[in-house]
């Protein structure tokens, strides 16, 4: 099991009052799974998606990568791990403005304790030619479409071969021929043998997955059937 998570549940406070983001959710994510989470914006998908990539450290119940208890690591040995483990693609990108697409692309490498991996440069420039960005390797992300940017920011979440990857709506800003590319290549990901876990409110996105799951007030309520592999 590459992701598993047990009772997992957090809460905030919010103008006085406690509001519950998790309560007690449980998931287990397996290697060669492609997993589909909706809801209602505030449900909590987010939180857990955050939860469950080390980000933010929920107030009971565990997180395990493999066989790791990761809210037992210390922040740097989390962080370490995660960069190694886990990929990240959001709907924002979160790309460093004043970074070309390749020196964005290479960013992936900065946590790993100092070290630029061997062959991490050319994997960089693989990936970027594979998603049609080769021209684009120069640009700045204020000089490229929102799905350039976005099939910049999934190349950096790539780069550094993670069993897991973590979407939070990838495709809510892109075009249809940008959210193409976007869920093949997650799909690609799954089928060979790694685990995605997909934020979306797309009927098209969700139904790439193996499966699709729902969350109400921070509770997993239901799962659709699972449906046939893109």
């Amino acid at each position: 099991m590459l992701l598993s998570i047990n009772e997992l549940s957090k809460s905030y406070s919010v103008d006085g009052r406690c509001v519950t983001a998790l309560d007690s959710v449980t998931l287990e994510l397996p290697a060669g799974r492609f997993l589909a989470l909706k809801g209602r914006s505030g449900c909590g998908k987010s939180t857990l998606l955050l939860a469950a990539g080390g980000l933010l450290r929920p107030d009971s119940g565990t997180v395990h990568w493999g066989a790791i208890d990761i809210y037992a690591l210390t922040p740097e040995e989390r962080a370490a791990l995660r960069a190694r483990e886990v990929g990240f693609v959001f709907q924002q990108f979160h790309l460093v403005p004043y970074l070309s697409v390749f020196e964005n692309v290479m960013a992936a490498t900065l946590g790993l304790g100092g070290q630029v991996p061997a062959g991490a440069a050319e994997r960089a420039r693989q990936l970027i030619g594979r998603f049609g960005l080769a021209e684009r390797a120069t640009h700045r992300p204020s000089q490229m479409s929102v799905g350039e940017r976005q099939r910049t920011a999934l190349a950096r979440a790539l780069l550094n071969r993670p069993q897991v990857i973590l979407a939070d709506e990838p495709t809510g800003n892109l075009d249809a021929a940008s959210a193409k590319v976007v869920l093949d290549e997650l799909t690609s990901f799954a089928r060979a043998g790694g685990a995605v876990l997909l934020v979306t409110h797309e009927a098209e996105a969700a139904a790439r997955a193996d499966a699709c799951l729902s969350m109400e007030a921070g509770r997993l309520v239901a799962a659709a059937a699972a449906v046939s592999p893109a």
